[in-house]
């Protein structure tokens, strides 16, 4: 796969981006590494809450399949090269 200039420029701002995001929040990658290697299987049950900041909450829930883990592996995959 060849990648232009152009290319290669957003994946450098890109991993910049990853990079700052680690950084201003240290223990949330530590969460998602435990998460990925303990609670990732079929059946779980993932729920998040957004609070704004101005107090409106939207929340949700899934439960992981054997086709979701199949898209989790892929994306694990390509964030180990990030």
């Amino acid at each position: 796969m060849n990648l232009n200039f152009t290319q290669l420029a957003a994946i450098q701002k890109a991993k910049e981006a990853v990079d700052r995001f680690r950084r201003n929040h240290p223990k949330f990658p530590i969460f998602l590494d435990a998460v990925s290697k303990n609670a990732l299987k079929n059946g779980t049950l993932i729920e998040i809450t957004v609070t704004t900041p101005d107090g409106t909450r939207y929340e949700s829930n899934l439960k992981l399949n054997n086709e979701d883990m199949e898209l989790v592996e892929m994306l694990t995959s390509l964030t180990k090269n990030i």
